[in-house]
């Protein structure tokens, strides 16, 4: 086997290239969805191979928030969004935006995204999302136990910011709907707000607060510190770039981008935004897409900021990291190949300053990165029809961190011929087919 872009591979790596049968699973994707699921496979028994494009954490893994939004259950696509979303587009740095060069490509996805956002695909969506949410939190339960990686998440709490009594008070229907699905939380007024984190604009007299709100305090360093331990474990991490899947009696080969070939007996992909390739390899049309989140990542120093912050009328966040502090959010279409625009990074950074106004802007780092995203909001979990030994396990958008954990558990239960923990019915690759 001839790997693609290599990197001084050790012993273990040569003893695959030479024995192609030695790859039981094979998971295309070293971000977290990809490391999690390794973790998990392992622990079912498998031998594990992670094929990984450039590195470890090397796109959106490093570059999120570091929020794990249990709580996040309401899809994006509701009833009456499509009136909201021109309003969002005529602002060129809005919460919304589309490259001109890229909307006529987006166009079916736009149309799936419309169809999603009737009031039965709404209510379909939300309760599939509760479910993956509450497995979510039980399955992170359980990483917190291994000491390799307890340290990264912490408890910092979750306010949740309205600019208004009005905005709070139309925000009110999904709060109860996230209350119903088990999850805790109270409102607060201005002088709660003040103690929970002082500095903030006197605006802000409306909030919500989550106690129990978690944070991984370096994801970057969360994904890399999960394939340490994976290593540890006996896990093969290789350097190559997947460009093709082919069904194969005993399981499914995969061509990479030299020219080389790699088989195994299950294939897990998992490369977020450049899963929708590895997919159409195999005749499998996924209306997967990718939305553009830029981020600013502040010295430490730049603020006094004690909690995740969300400034819900505005589509971004305030996190505090290991690396610093982190003003991130929104949506962009704009493709893989497109340049980034960082004007859209530094509006955030100038709402962040509205909003706590002792905050430091200077000496910040920008980052643009790729959230896979489909358009009903929900991942693609599932079995493919053409290669039936290929998972998928993409399609994320703002969750994969939050949903890595219970993606795993299920892609560990599907490779086992085991009944899955969540239906997986609504997170087919193909639930567009029949719209």
């Amino acid at each position: 086997m001839i790997m693609a872009h290599c990197r001084h591979l050790p012993a273990q790596h040569e003893d695959l290239m030479k024995d192609q049968s030695k790859a039981d699973v094979v998971v295309i994707g070293g971000g977290i969805i990809g490391c999690m699921a390794a973790r998990y496979l392992i622990e079912a028994g498998r031998r594990v191979t992670i094929l990984e494009r450039s590195a470890i954490a090397a796109g959106a893994s490093a570059g999120n928030a570091g929020i794990l939004a249990f709580p996040e259950i309401v899809p994006i696509p509701a009833p009456g969004i499509t009136w909201k979303a021109p309003g969002w587009l005529l602002d060129p740095l809005g919460p919304l935006a589309i490259r001109p060069a890229y909307a006529a490509r987006l166009a079916p996805w736009l149309w799936h995204f419309w169809q999603a956002s009737s009031r039965a695909s709404f209510e379909r969506g939300l309760k599939v999302q509760a479910a993956m949410m509450r497995l979510a939190a039980a399955e992170y339960e359980t990483v917190r136990k291994d000491a390799r990686l307890a340290s990264f998440i912490v408890n910092t709490g979750t306010l949740d910011l309205y600019d208004s009594e009005k905005s709070f008070a139309a925000a009110t229907p999904d709060w109860a709907r996230k209350r119903e699905a088990g999850f805790d939380f109270h409102r607060v007024g201005r002088g709660e707000i003040e103690t929970l984190q002082p500095g903030l604009a006197p605006q802000f007299e409306h909030a919500i607060y989550s106690e129990d709100g978690l944070q991984v305090s370096d994801p970057a360093g969360f994904t890399r510190a999960l394939a340490e331990s994976l290593r540890e474990d006996g896990v093969t991490i290789t350097i190559g770039e997947a460009a093709a899947l082919e069904p194969t009696e005993a399981g499914a080969r995969i061509r990479l981008a030299d020219g080389g070939v790699l088989e195994a007996r299950t294939v897990v992909v998992a490369c977020g935004a450049w899963s929708k390739t590895l997919a159409k390899s195999l005749g499998e049309a996924v209306p997967l897409d990718t939305e553009r989140g830029y981020n600013t990542t502040l010295p430490a120093t730049a603020f006094p900021l004690k909690r995740q912050l969300y400034f819900n009328d505005h589509s971004f966040v305030v996190t505090p990291l290991k690396a610093g502090i982190r003003v991130g959010g929104a949506v962009e279409f704009g493709g893989l190949d497109l340049p980034a625009n960082f004007k859209r990074a530094e509006a955030l950074l100038t709402l962040a300053k509205r909003f706590l106004p002792g905050l430091e802007t200077e000496g910040g780092e920008q980052w643009m990165g790729f959230r896979p995203s489909m358009p009903d909001c929900l991942p693609v979990i599932d079995r493919s029809k053409a290669a039936p030994n290929v998972l998928y396990a993409f399609g994320h958008g703002h969750l994969g961190l939050t949903q890595s954990a219970a993606t795993a558990r299920l892609i560990a239960e599907l490779a086992g011929q085991q009944k899955p923990s969540v239906n997986l019915e609504n997170l087919r690759f193909d639930r567009f087919s029949g719209w």
